[in-house]
């Protein structure tokens, strides 16, 4: 049987060796023999192991799809994470200083999506298998908070209730401060008989707030998320970083990137994650192209105690990026997109007056051509600090601090 000696790791975790040949839980320096499908080696059996091989924490870690990289050490997956952006910023002919990565402990992702399904013998939820569409059940998961891990049984009755024989429900459960967030999508259609029984559900469980698709059915306290001093009701599957932990990271590098600014833009703000919490020393306008997670912000300023004023608009930053003089009377500014960066955005804020520039990335490609963009058109990058808030995953995030004199 052929042997392969694996190389590296790829974009999503798995081992790659010459060829390519990609081998799932697989390490660099490893000997494995398999059966070759196309590119993919399956049925790996290790021949010689990594002396990074550890044991998985979570006993569901070979069937279950939600973690890939549980086998390799925390110090292999550290210095890969942080391989992923000096690759990314290397790609754009850039360096700088990468800080040592931070990653969120076990047990303390606050939002999961469980997979509920009825079957013969009644309901069963939990997390897709690896690289299929079975459901996998997962009562000793290691990556959730233990109040979402014991929540999996409101997504069976949520499928009992509501589900199909031939559909899975999806069933994302968010941890608040009063209570767990639930929302249950690709159910029965909504009538009397489900909204009745839905809130019966939600009362009984005594859980937050339910909403079926898009339709609040029925809130017992509003599921609030604390920003800084503010409470903020986010809307139903509102946007909001994978742990408290993770959040407070990058807030920290944030705040240390914006500096002693009186006057900040907060772009792609989202429900004001980062607002609110600068609103304590500075002057705050958050631009979003959310309606709602704006409204929800601009409630929690309101009824926070002791924050500058806060202004907001919704604005839609891909089709309609704020124009150099707009950047006129502020100091600095904070940015946050989705995956896909902020091409339009960045090519008019190097034409503003704008010096300090916090840049909060999920995506190191993007944030690497961005940077680049911003780089051409005077700025330095300072800094770049690893945030890992989706641990034995292959994804990673950042925060860095651009700034120009």
């Amino acid at each position: 049987m052929t042997e392969y000696s694996i190389k590296r790791l790829g974009i999503y975790g798995d081992g790659i060796a010459e060829g390519p040949v990609f081998a799932p839980m697989t390490l660099p320096g490893e000997v494995v023999t398999g059966t070759l499908e196309g590119t993919t080696l399956n049925d790996v059996k290790i021949i010689t192991p990594s002396e990074d091989r550890v044991a998985p924490p979570c006993r569901h870690f070979k069937a279950c799809g939600g973690c890939q990289l549980q086998h390799a050490s925390d110090f292999l997956v550290a210095d890969f994470k942080t391989d992923i952006i000096a690759q990314a910023l290397a790609a754009q002919g850039i360096q700088t200083d990468i800080r040592p990565i931070l990653t969120s402990p076990a047990n303390s992702r606050r939002r999961a999506t469980f997979a509920a399904r009825r079957t013969k013998k009644g309901t069963m939820s939990g997390f897709y298998g690896r690289a299929s569409g079975t459901v996998i059940e997962i009562p000793g998961c290691q990556l959730v908070e233990p109040e979402l891990l014991a929540a999996r049984d409101i997504a069976e009755s949520l499928a009992e209730i509501g589900g199909s024989r031939k559909a899975t429900l999806a069933v994302t459960v968010t941890t608040s401060a009063r209570g767990l967030d639930v929302q249950a999508s690709g159910g029965k259609p909504l009538d009397g008989p489900l909204r009745i029984a839905l809130a019966g559900l939600c009362d009984s469980r005594g859980f937050a707030r339910l909403t079926w698709e898009d339709e609040v059915i029925a809130q017992r306290a509003p599921p609030v998320q604390r920003f800084g001093v503010a409470d903020v009701c986010p809307p139903p599957g509102a946007f909001m970083q994978a742990t408290a932990h993770g959040e407070a990271q990058l807030l920290a590098a944030v705040q240390e990137a914006v500096g002693s600014a009186k006057r900040v833009i907060d772009l792609f703000a989202g429900c004001g994650t980062f607002t609110l919490p600068l609103a304590k020393n500075a002057e705050v306008w958050a631009v979003e192209g959310d309606a709602l997670m704006m409204a929800a912000m601009d409630k929690g300023w309101r009824m926070a105690v002791g924050l500058k004023t806060v202004t907001h608009v919704t604005r839609d930053l891909y089709r309609r990026p704020l124009l150099p003089d707009e950047f006129k009377k502020f100091d600095a500014v904070v940015m946050d997109p989705p995956r896909n960066g902020a091409e339009a955005q960045t090519a008019e804020l190097v034409n503003s007056n704008i010096k300090r520039v916090a840049y909060v990335s999920c995506n190191p490609v993007t944030f690497a051509r961005d940077v680049a963009q911003m780089i051409a058109g005077g700025f330095t990058l300072d800094w770049v600090q690893p945030v890992d808030q989706f641990r034995w995953s292959s994804h990673v995030e950042l925060a860095a601090q651009l700034s120009r004199t």
